[in-house]
């Protein structure tokens, strides 16, 4: 499994947005020049992760972005699942209903996928975006 750039940039700007003090205001501008993450790119991320419920955001003088809650009770599967969506390790597994994989009659491991990928939620669901902003 590999996370996209998209994924990955996402973590890296909420591991720099958990670094600043509780409650601080953040800016795209800000953390896309701390982190080297294409400004674009940031701003797009930054909405995408607001509606995700993992920052909020203000408009105005003095608005800008936070951390939606305190960073030990956001995970890494929070952050990926924003972007990426949940977490399947195979599309037969995912929520997107029939698969078009020819094997999908007959396949004996399709029923045990979704073991699998509760097992890798459950793992990057156990790193806390504090233990990553270290």
């Amino acid at each position: 499994m590999r996370l996209s750039h998209l994924a990955d940039y996402a973590v890296v700007l909420m591991t720099a947005a958990a670094r600043r003090p509780a409650a601080a205001r953040l800016s795209a501008t800000e953390l896309a020049q701390e982190t080297g993450v294409p400004l674009p790119t940031a701003q797009k991320l930054m909405g995408q992760l607001a509606t995700c419920g993992l920052l909020t955001s203000a408009r105005g003088a003095g608005g800008g972005f936070t951390l939606a809650r305190p960073a030990a009770e956001i995970s890494l599967a929070d952050i990926v699942e924003a972007v990426e969506g949940p977490i399947a390790m195979t599309v037969c597994s995912g929520l997107e209903g029939a698969s078009d994989c020819a094997l999908d009659a007959h396949c004996r491991v399709k029923p045990h996928m979704g073991v699998v990928g509760n097992a890798v939620r459950g793992a990057l669901g156990a790193v806390s975006l504090t233990e990553l902003s270290r």
